[in-house]
């Protein structure tokens, strides 16, 4: 375990004005995206696509990291440069997806588990040969009739808290994801609930496992209303509320604390840490991991031609921009009109 280095990676991941591109969607869900753009779902169609927003000129200025997937990690640039390698010149920290997914809680319906600890060692160890200074594991809690159980809220709380010591242990930045789903029509008062105990039990998990907490990471979920909740809470409710729990769960010795955008519009996501970045005496600095909220303007721009690249990019660079600013607290909704 290289403290230094661990802390090194963990403050550059949350540095001012950056923040980090979620890219590890898994190929299943990228051929959900590549479908609404008519685009093949191939090997190469992700490989082209993903190295254009790694490629995107001036990125670096807004992009501390990217979080890689299993296949992404070992592919190439246009020019034949391993992606790790370009980004590392470029001060972008490689980052990689480490679990193998959500999957059903034995004996607790509609609840789901994280997995993948199974020669997790072994993989980190080769993740980190490859370039790979941070790694994600993400879990997800359902808000339901008489769910989230204790026994999902503690099943995934140890899977995270395992997998963070091994992180520790092989000089790799855990950032921990305790997803609370953005579905359902349950009121934001209830989501405010589940993401506290959420958080309290991980917190609980990684203190038993001796986890470090000055070289973790949460990524955390924005306390929101259900999806489908008749009364959707407004901005400053959303980072009121988002903060409190913050708070009242997550040591004041961790570097940083990064948010989802979990579903929400790209200018939503935006704003809600706007409105939380501005607010004062926070204990760690808060930035964004985001995926959709930094990708649809560039997916919808590129369509899958090569030809449109460029305009891709233009629409990458200026979502990374807005997030950048919001990190800081420096962004206003007219600077939307200055999308490409």
């Amino acid at each position: 375990m290289d403290k230094k280095l661990l802390s090194n990676t963990a403050a550059t991941m949350v540095a001012k004005g950056r923040g980090i591109l979620a890219a590890d969607e898994s190929s299943g869900t990228c051929e959900t995206r590549f479908k609404t753009i008519n685009t093949a779902c191939t090997e190469e169609s992700r490989r082209a696509y993903r190295g254009l927003l790694f490629t995107t000129p001036g990125a670096e200025q807004f992009i501390s990291g990217v979080i890689l997937y299993d296949e992404t990690i070992r592919q190439k640039t246009d020019d034949g440069v391993l992606f790790p390698d370009y980004m590392a010149r470029k001060g972008i920290l490689p980052g990689i997806k480490v679990d193998s997914g959500a999957k059903n809680l034995a004996l607790c319906p509609g609840e789901k588990v994280t997995e993948g600890l199974d020669g997790l060692r072994e993989r980190l160890a080769a993740y980190f040969k490859l370039g790979a200074r941070f790694a994600k594991w993400r879990a997800v809690i359902t808000i339901g009739d008489g769910i989230p159980s204790h026994t999902c809220l503690y099943a995934n709380a140890h899977a995270l808290a395992r997998y963070a010591a091994l992180c520790q242990d092989a000089s790799i930045v855990p950032m921990i994801e305790p997803e609370v789903l953005l579905d359902g029509g349950h009121s934001i008062e209830r989501c405010e609930e589940v993401s506290e105990a959420a958080l309290r039990a991980t917190y609980a998990a990684l203190s038993a496992h001796n986890v470090s907490f000055e070289h973790v990471i949460l990524k955390a979920s924005m306390v929101v209303s259900g999806k489908t909740n008749a009364r959707q809470a407004g901005v400053d409710e959303v980072a009121e509320r988002t903060l409190r729990v913050l708070k009242r769960t997550v040591p004041a010795a961790q570097p940083g604390v990064v948010f989802l955008s979990g579903g929400q519009s790209d200018v939503s996501a935006t704003a809600h840490l706007n409105a939380m970045a501005s607010m004062k005496g926070l204990p760690w600095p808060l930035t964004f991991s985001y995926s959709r909220a930094l990708q649809n303007s560039a997916l919808n721009a590129w369509q899958g031609q090569n030809a449109n690249a460029g305009a891709a990019q233009r629409a990458f660079h200026h979502r990374a921009q807005m997030n950048g600013l919001a990190s800081q607290g420096r962004w206003k909704a007219e600077l939307e009109k200055q999308a490409a």
